[in-house]
This record gives structure tokens, sequence and C-alpha cells, in this order.
């Protein structure tokens, strides 16, 4: 499936895009000590469906978790199916108007291994959640949705929020909680990192990414009537999607966020040119950033990947209006552009306003030209930097 499809699959309303267990797994085994003793809230997780559930329930005891809460959305996408407890699911005849499957909220206090093999699995699970009176498995009065007044009463108990949120809702997700000042390892697009709300966290040291790497997107699982998707797991049959621009954001602690980058490379004028329009030298690598610049640089925004705040402190983005310490000293307004065939695209040089826009054509690229024949070309999204001491 093409990434721009995914994409915009991913943005969709229904969102159903499921985590798999070893994504959440591999990611999840650096926090065990943070995650000791907590409260953890999955408020997007319907437990029959959501891995993250599941990770939580099959570790609970191992993870020393406190409690674990989920809580899921009306209608659930499985809507029109009977959920059995143990797997023994059966499809309901269809209903006119809209399905009535309830939102529910499952909080565990306590899971205790059946077999008494250290194992547990989803029949234990099943089991506690209706034999323990410890456990609480209830109805929502509204749909499931994490701004509820009831799912926000949820939120207030719990220390760790950590879900795969609606993509398309992500900004005021993450909004609600910071205004509940939770600790947080969500799933999120990697373009968050450029929206000015998001942005602004990281800068103040808020949000960061997680240990899994940034740039290397991750698979999820989809409904059965997806008809575009990467591939076909062997082992379960089901669909498996991927989405190259998907990462893990927190605000927990991350080992890397501590760790220098090495720097070896030395500056110099050719190497590195000054923007048009930023004070501010092209770094177009992170491993090459200058060692010995103590002034702006603009890098590609897997920098923040590695990012250390004792090491470098972040200016700004190009674009978005996330720049106010490095500010743009031009507009292009008077330029249009151009293709490399010579043709105009019909565009304005307006459209690069805000762009990290570096003089000259490359030959590979559209560029931009004025009256006088100045040409300009902008460089990829960058952030900008500066190094500490």
């Amino acid at each position: 499936m093409a990434h721009s499809n995914l994409s915009k699959a991913k943005k969709a309303k229904s969102d159903e895009f499921y985590t798999q267990m070893s994504d959440i797994a591999n990611e999840l085994n650096h926090y065990r000590d943070q995650l000791r003793g907590k409260v953890i809230f999955c408020n997007c997780d319907d437990p029959f469906e959501s891995n993250f559930f599941r990770f939580f329930a099959e570790n609970f005891n191992a993870l020393g978790i406190k409690r674990l809460i989920a809580t899921s959305y009306k209608p659930s996408p499985i809507a029109n199916t009977q959920l059995g407890l143990f797997g023994d699911d059966k499809t309901l005849e269809p209903k006119k108007g809209r399905p009535k499957v309830n939102a529910n909220a499952f909080l565990i206090n306590e899971v205790e291994d059946l077999n008494g093999d250290g194992a547990i699995d989803r029949r234990d699970i099943a089991e506690k959640l209706k034999e323990n009176k410890k456990n609480e498995w209830r109805p929502l009065q509204g749909d499931g949705d994490f701004r509820s007044p009831e799912c926000r009463e949820l939120l207030k108990q719990a220390d760790i929020v950590i879900t795969n949120p609606p993509f398309s809702l992500f900004i005021e997700y993450v909004a609600q909680l910071v205004e509940h000042d939770k600790k947080f390892l969500i799933i999120g697009n990697t373009n968050a990192i450029t929206y000015k709300e998001i942005f602004k966290l990281i800068k103040e040291n808020k949000f960061r990414t997680g240990y899994t790497k940034f740039n290397v997107g991750m698979f999820f699982e989809v409904p059965n009537y997806f008809t575009q998707y990467h591939h076909i797991d062997e082992k379960s049959g089901k669909k498996i999607a991927r989405v190259s621009t998907s990462c893990w954001y927190t605000n927990m602690d991350v080992a890397k966020h501590h760790q220098n980058i090495p720097l070896y490379k030395k500056y110099t004028p050719e190497e590195y040119p000054h923007y048009d329009n930023y004070d501010a030298i092209e770094v177009a690598k992170v491993a090459e950033i200058p060692a010995d610049y103590g002034g702006a640089m603009g890098v590609p925004i897997t920098f923040l990947d590695k990012y250390n705040p004792q090491q470098f402190q972040l200016l700004g983005a190009s674009q978005r209006g996330c720049h106010d310490e490095l500010p743009d000293t031009k507009k292009y307004d008077d330029y249009w552009e151009m293709r490399q065939d010579g043709t105009r695209t019909g565009s304005s040089g307006g459209k690069t306003n805000e762009n990290a826009n570096l003089l000259g054509n490359d030959g590979k690229k559209n560029y931009f030209i004025n009256k006088d024949g100045r040409v300009i070309q902008s460089a990829y999204q960058r952030l900008f930097i500066r190094q500490k001491n």
C-alpha cells in the first residue's frame, strides 16, 4: 500500500490501527523501573482488541503494576459481534440504526495465575475479570471518548497513560495529558514534532522520542475489511499495514536523551552554507554537525531522536511559526516557482516563506526565481539548534 494512502487511512476517523504486541514489548521493556507501583491507564483500548491491555494484563505482576485501567469506545470497531470471554465470539444479526454496543471501563487490581505455572493468558484474565471481586468491569454512561467527563475522572486516578491514540486527535490528546500533569508513553506521527503545540513541549523538555528508532516506521494490525495492507502475518493470519511516519513519544525518562552526539567535523563556509533567510548554517546530516561552530545551525528533524538538552539548545523549526528565537529575515512573495525543465509551476515564492532557503539551484528540485534572476531553493524541514558551552 502506498505510504500516502496509509497515512490518509491512519488519519481516518476510525483509526483502526492496532499496535503489535512485539512493538509494545520492545518499547515498554525499557521502562520497567518507571512502571513499578504505578496506575496505568489505556484510554483508547478495548480489552478484546488492544494489545496494550493484553500486554499489561499478562505482565501485571512481573511489572509490579498497582492498577490497570482501560476504556473502550462506543460503538466498538467490532460492533455487531458478541464478544466471548474465551474467543468464542459470535456474529449477531445486523440491526437498524447504531449498534447498541456499550463503551466500558475495566479496572484491574489483581491478576492471579490459575495454572500456577507462572504464565498468564487470556483465559486467566477473563476468569479473574469475572470472578475476582477486586476487579471491576462496568459500562460507561457515554461513548468512551477520552475527553468525556467520566474518562477524565479515570484519568485523574492514573499515574501513566500508555496507548496508541487517534492520530487525528493527537494535539488535543496530548493537551489533555499535559493539563492533568500525567506521565505518558504514546504512539504518534513523526510530523507531530513540528506542530507548534508539540514543539513548544519539546523545547521545554516535556516531550521526547522513545527508545524505538524514530524514522523506521511501525507495522499495525488492521481489520479484515481493509483492502490495502502490507502483508498477512503467517502466525496470526491478520492483515498488517506499515505506517512509515509512526513513532513513540513520551515525557518519561529515556537514557539516550542524556547521551551526547559525537561530533568530529570541522566547520568550513564551503561545506556548511549560510541560509538566505535565517542567521544559521545548513547541516544536511545530524552526524555531520560541526564540533567547532558556535552559531545557529539547521539540522534534519531526525535530530530530535538523539537530542540531549544538556548538549544543545533548541531554538526553533522552519515553517509552522515555531522559530521565534530565530526569526526569518526575508520573504519571497515576489519570486515564482520553476521546474527543472524551465517551466513555471504557477506557484508564487510565498510558498517558500519560512522554509530554510539556500542560494542557488541544485539541479534536482524545483527552485524559485525573481525578476532579477536571483535563484533560491528550500531545504527540507529543519530544526534550528545551537551548541551549549
